[in-house]
């Protein structure tokens, strides 16, 4: 089956100029062209895709992914590459997350104590009762 840049786009959860943007950024040798020169995506381009969008997503720039998708190009000669950007990408992720774990914990934190002000109508009656500086409004 074939795509438009648009089918393929939705399918992805992306906009369309995003993907002309990876196009002509040179991220996507792998999509074939119509004898119009129009873009045609097929079922074999979604994995791909989906990597790339996996790597924006990670934090990684265009020009990081097009090292990547030169790479991949190679073939078998640059799995061991691959491997480590994977890895690489990974641990930073997962330093993303804690951060954001750690993020939540102050968000609802800061939600409860709020909570119990508004239901007691006053910061004063709940000051003190949450870990944390509440001394300063709450913060």
């Amino acid at each position: 089956m074939l795509y438009t840049v648009g089918e393929m786009a939705k399918l992805l959860g992306i906009a369309a100029s995003t993907l002309r943007y990876y196009d002509q950024e040179g991220l996507l040798p792998f999509v074939e062209r119509s004898s119009g020169g129009v873009r045609v995506f097929t079922e074999q381009d979604y994995a791909p895709l989906a990597v790339i969008c996996c790597l924006k997503k990670s934090g990684l720039s265009v020009r990081e992914i097009r090292a990547f998708v030169t790479l991949a190009q190679q073939g078998d000669d640059s799995l061991r590459q691959r491997l480590e950007l994977f890895r690489r990408r990974k641990a930073a992720v997962e330093r993303q997350i804690a951060d954001l774990q750690e993020t939540l914990r102050v968000l609802e934190e800061k939600c409860r104590y709020y909570e119990a002000a508004c239901r007691a109508g006053s910061e004063d009656a709940v000051r003190g009762s949450f870990p944390g500086k509440q001394q300063t409004g709450g913060e």
